[in-house]
């Protein structure tokens, strides 16, 4: 069975940040998780507005930060809105087409919080890791 997750958050990328964060990751994830929010709110606030520019910095930050944890969709949601805006500021011209991209922003900015809260919240039960569903590791610790 497929880990239907794993279509929003690339495990393995969001294993190796954990990794590499070490005691500091809950900390830098909750930053992200605030970011994430400021970042959301503002690009809906510029679509509402009108304003091309100021939808640039918040999917920059929201792109970056996304893509750090594995979380390439919303990684890649965040970079069309990004590109597509600077485009439309060379072109003098708002970009229209963006409110589909920023509909389903928040959508998915929620769904994959509530994952990443899953993952690390330690009293939620975890998904077993890859290569390790074994049954000599179920056992484990039981002796």
């Amino acid at each position: 069975m497929v880990d239907e997750s794993s279509a929003i958050v690339d495990w393995a990328a969001f294993s190796r940040t954990r990794s590499e964060l070490g005691p500091g990751f809950v900390r830098i994830l909750g930053y992200f998780r605030e970011d994430g929010e400021k970042s959301v709110a503002k690009i809906e606030d510029a679509m509402h507005r009108r304003d091309a520019t100021a939808l640039v910095i918040p999917a920059h930050t929201l792109k970056t930060e996304a893509r750090q944890f594995g979380a390439e969709p919303l990684g890649a949601l965040a970079e069309e809105i990004e590109f597509t805006a600077r485009r439309s500021i060379e072109m003098r011209v708002f970009p229209d087409e963006l409110v589909p991209a920023v509909a389903k922003l928040r959508p998915l900015y929620s769904q994959t919080m509530a994952l990443f809260e899953k993952e690390t919240n330690p009293l939620v039960e975890r998904r077993p890791a890859f290569g390790r569903a074994g049954a000599h590791n179920q056992n484990f610790g039981r002796l």
